[in-house]
């Protein structure tokens, strides 16, 4: 019987089956065309008659319903594990076979609920902006659905509570420009699934950015004591415990007192002698017209040239005795003697690194 249909051996040929193999058939091939070009012509009387409205409702419909199949809000339907612990392993042995890549860890991890975590939120964002950066299209197909599933979550989250929203948006920020590049450059770098889904997955991230644009923060009426009502020595300890230079910028435009604080040269100091060394201060010192060193200046313009420290709530660690990746408070079955002294913290760069063979 002729064979019909979509196939990557012939877009729409038939093919019938003989003593010699397989042949096409001219006159099905011809009989197709004919349906084709009617196909076609129907179309075009459709659009000329007026109706163009109907037709292009029809295919946003298609555009929405191929969105949905891709971006569903079904967890589980591309969350497959859970697990607080995998074994890392990198080459065949006797007991395993074959090795753990990145995108098998971020499955099989539970980071859809470290998102829920406020200590893990940080860690888990950049862990997804280290990934959207260089390692997005060494993800399976199945990594790539829970990426952006999580991802989905983490934006949702944040415009429900109204939290971090600038993490999310230079995450946002770097995935659209990683999506770009391989949009544009199809054909320079192998990717996993049909082009139309990254399009569509571009389409996506736009659409998260502007609804962050968008977003606006509901002013909260307390009866009850508030961060204005604190003496000026504990509003002091408070920007003191921040690491990050913008978190001070921001705490600064809620108040008068608050601005007047963050612009405590002290307070930069202070900032830009735990993030950088001071031989770093000598190739990039600022003088304000007095001769004093503008600190403030001086820790953003080094943080273009240098990486801050970054410091996280909670990450997981990787038992060296083991094997094992692990969320800390959860724990392993260690099979050491001194389990503790074979812990090491795992940063968001070294669980990349941990996978590069």
């Amino acid at each position: 019987m002729p064979f019909l249909g979509q196939d990557w051996r012939s877009p729409g040929w038939s093919w019938i089956k003989t003593e010699d193999g397989w042949k096409r058939c001219d006159s099905c091939n011809q009989e197709l065309r004919s349906e084709n070009s009617q196909c076609t012509i129907n179309h075009s009387i459709i659009l000329n008659s007026g109706e163009e409205e109907i037709f292009r409702d029809e295919c946003e419909y298609a555009s929405k319903k191929r969105k949905k199949d891709h971006f569903g809000n079904d967890a589980s339907a591309h969350s497959f594990y859970r697990e607080k612990w995998i074994y890392v392993h990198k080459e065949s042995t006797k007991e395993r076979h074959g090795y753990c890549t990145l995108g098998e860890a971020f499955n099989r991890l539970d980071f859809l609920s470290a998102i829920q975590d406020i200590r893990r939120f940080t860690y888990v964002v950049k862990l997804l902006q280290l990934i959207a950066k260089s390692q997005l299209t060494s993800l399976s197909g199945v990594a790539q659905k829970n990426y952006f599933n999580i991802l989905d979550k983490i934006v949702q989250k944040v415009l429900h509570d109204h939290q971090n929203p600038r993490l999310i948006k230079d995450l946002l920020q770097d995935l659209s420009s990683t999506l770009c590049i391989l949009v544009r450059g199809v054909g320079k770098s192998v990717l996993v699934g049909n082009i139309n889904i990254w399009i569509c997955r571009l389409e996506t991230v736009l659409n998260w950015q502007q609804q962050l644009q968008n977003l606006q923060m509901t002013k909260q009426v307390n009866t009850g004591l508030t961060l204005s009502d604190l003496p000026l020595h504990m509003l002091n300890n408070i920007l003191y415990r921040f690491s990050d230079g913008w978190d001070i910028v921001t705490l600064g435009q809620v108040t008068p007192t608050l601005y007047m604080l963050s612009e405590d040269r002290r307070l930069w100091k202070k900032l830009c002698q735990y993030h950088f060394a001071e031989k770093q201060f000598c190739r990039h010192l600022i003088l304000s017209e007095k001769g004093h060193i503008e600190w403030k200046l001086m820790y953003f313009t080094l943080q273009k040239y240098y990486p801050t420290k970054e410091q996280y709530g909670d990450t997981l660690h990787f038992c060296r005795h083991c094997s094992i990746l692990f969320w800390k408070d959860s724990g392993h079955p260690c099979t050491a003697a001194n389990p503790d002294s074979c812990f090491t913290p795992v940063s968001p760069q070294h669980f990349i690194d941990l996978f590069k063979f």
